[in-house]
Parts: C-alpha cells; sequence; structure tokens
C-alpha cells in the first residue's frame, strides 16, 4: 500500500499552536467504525459515549524538559534533544547542525547565573543520525529541570513558555522519559476523570516513552518498506490483569491514544490470552491487513498526512471512513495535532 493514499489537504490555520483556554474544553468528533457515521461533540460529553464496564487505558510517561543548549568548544550554539540515557551514563542526542558535531567535539552546557556548569562530548556518531554524548558525570532531572525547554513538535511554530511546563503534560504523568505527550491524554481533567469513574469504568496505566520516531515522516513509497524506531514500555501486573479479565468478560478496552495502542497490541500474548507484565521494547508498525488483539475503542487526535498515527487510526476504523470524517473535521474547523480536537473511535 502507498503512503500516498493517507494525504489530505489541511489549511494551516487549523495546525493548532496553543492548547484550549481551559484544559479539557476541547470539541470530540464521535466516529461508529462499522458504519462510518460520525457526530460532532465536545470531550465533556466523552463519558456518554463509554459503555458500563469499560476499561481506559492511558499512558502515565511524563515529558521530560529534553531541549537543552549548550555551547560548543568553537563558541557555537548547539540544540540537543535528549533522547535516552545509555547503561554507561552516556546519552542519545538529536542535534542541529549535524555534520558540524562529529566525534571529540566538546560543549558546554550552564545556566545564566553559572551555579549549574556541565561539560560534555560527543563520543559516537550513529547510523540512524543520532549522537552519543558523554558527560563528566551522570545526569539527574536537575540537569533538565534547570537548563531544558519543553520539547514541542516542530510544528507548533514558536518558543515554549510557562504555560506548556504544565499543558504539555497530562494529568496522568508520572514516570519521566518521553520527549513528546501521549497527546491524547490531555483532554482529561479530573472532573472528566470521576465522571468517567462514576459510570463504572475503569483506568489502566501503562508506560510508554515517546520517541522522536512520532514526529519522523514515511520517507518510503511503500508502507511496508517503512521501518520505526523502537520505544520503551511497561505493563505492571495490576494492568495486565485489569486487562486480561476485562477482555475475557467482554468488557471495552478503550485505548486513550496511538502510544496505548501500540504497547497493548505489542504486550498481548494471543497464545494465553493475556496481556503481559513487564518491560520491553516495541517498533510495532499498525497498517492496513493488521489483525487486532485488544483494542476496542480509540480516543486520540487528529494526525498529520502521510504519518504513521494516520496509518494506524486509519486501520482501526478503515481508510475511507478515516478520510471522510479528516474532510468534515477541516470543514468544520476542528483544531488539529498535538494542542488539537479529539476523536473517539467506537
Amino acid at each position: 500500500m502507498k503512503i500516498k493514499e493517507f494525504s489530505f489537504d489541511l489549511p494551516p490555520e487549523l495546525i493548532a499552536q496553543t492548547p484550549a483556554e481551559r484544559r479539557g474544553n476541547d470539541r470530540l468528533l464521535v466516529l461508529d467504525r462499522k458504519n462510518g457515521t460520525y457526530t460532532d461533540a465536545m470531550m465533556q460529553d466523552f463519558v456518554d459515549y463509554l459503555e458500563e464496564g469499560s476499561v481506559i487505558v492511558i499512558n502515565n510517561s511524563k515529558v521530560r524538559k529534553a531541549r537543552v543548549f549548550g555551547m560548543s568548544e568553537t563558541g557555537g550554539r548547539v540544540e540537543f534533544l535528549f533522547l535516552e540515557e545509555n547503561l554507561d551514563h552516556s546519552w542519545q542526542v538529536m542535534v542541529t547542525k549535524l555534520k558540524k558535531q562529529r566525534v571529540g567535539k566538546r560543549y558546554h552546557f550552564a545556566n545564566e547565573e553559572g551555579s549549574l556548569s556541565y561539560n560534555a562530548e560527543i563520543i559516537s556518531e550513529n547510523e540512524d543520525g543520532t549522537r552519543t554524548i558523554a558527560f563528566a558525570q551522570p545526569l539527574d532531572e536537575s540537569f533538565f529541570q534547570e537548563l531544558g525547554h519543553v520539547p514541542l513538535p516542530p510544528y507548533i511554530k514558536r518558543e515554549d513558555d510557562f504555560k506548556d511546563e504544565t499543558r504539555y503534560q497530562t494529568v496522568f504523568a508520572k514516570t519521566e522519559g518521553s520527549v513528546a505527550a501521549p497527546t491524547a491524554g490531555l483532554h482529561f481533567t479530573q472532573e472528566i476523570i470521576d465522571r468517567i469513574l462514576q459510570k463504572g469504568c475503569t483506568f489502566a496505566p501503562i508506560t510508554l516513552h515517546v520517541g522522536p520516531g512520532t514526529f519522523l515522516p514515511v520517507r518510503t513509497e511503500d508502507l511496508e518498506d517503512h521501518h520505526m524506531h523502537y520505544e520503551r514500555f511497561e505493563v505492571s501486573e495490576e494492568t495486565a490483569r485489569i486487562v486480561t479479565e476485562a477482555k475475557k468478560a467482554g468488557k471495552k478496552i478503550v485505548a486513550t491514544g496511538t502510544t496505548s495502542v501500540r504497547t497493548l497490541e505489542s504486550a498481548f500474548n494471543v497464545e494465553q490470552q493475556l496481556l503481559a507484565p513487564g518491560l520491553n521494547r516495541t517498533n510495532l508498525f499498525i497498517m492496513p491487513g493488521y489483525q487486532w488483539k485488544v483494542v476496542d475503542q480509540l480516543l486520540t487526535n487528529f494526525h498529520t498526512p502521510e504519518s504513521t498515527l494516520l496509518v494506524l487510526v486509519s486501520t482501526f476504523a478503515g481508510r475511507d471512513h478515516i478520510m471522510g470524517a479528516y474532510a468534515h473535521a477541516v470543514e468544520e474547523r476542528y483544531r488539529f495535532y498535538s494542542y488539537g480536537d479529539a476523536m473517539f473511535i467506537r
């Protein structure tokens, strides 16, 4: 299948640059994946579309302030995106002006007051275009809290500000490690959560640390030739039990976002018909022809044209149904992408 089949025209003014004035005050397009019909609603109405006893799986990964600026030994200001810490305490990073950032080049990271000071050196150049950078001492979260910026997606054409530190973080955020928010979770407020619980539904957390692959375009013409980046995830014993029992009882499993989808589908043991607990990683690319194992319903944002995320939701609901719903969303001026509105596919 060709990636061009997942293209659509999106007016740039519909790409949300800021969140809604109040968290949870977003529009919700409800899509019936059996027949392709859709209904305009609000996120506050989400509970009305849930079945009693449903399990809502949420991603509790927390966005790290992973965008950090350093000064090179030649005096240039260089932007780093810290992706993942290695066992030896070095870090995998994405970096600007890539061709100039070679093995042996040194950098200095410091705050304006000079009370924090770190020195680092590039120790390897990696095939995927990342670099490995080593510091004189292991980093802790204070490095990112003091020197880092919220890593807003590239389609948000502004600098991060103080509000992003809370609004680009879900109310479920617990475990630091993502370079992008699991954005479907941004729509939840405590009030919405309480109403869902009152309906007899259950929340079940997983952790998938969102990597840079969420932003990377599909550069191959054929979907089958695209390779996803690996991302780490963890399923707790409690979540595994809740999901497995609910599935056996015929209750709906509702994934909050594509990260929850990929975790659930990757961790499900088909032979034993259970969700397996533990730490793992996945590069699962869900495309047409995929056989679904766990997920029955999906709350998600509106995704970019020709992206792996749009392919995933099209696989779940049917390409024609998604394209029809997206055309309606454009016509009705829904807000798109990370800070945009939501879609519930049921």
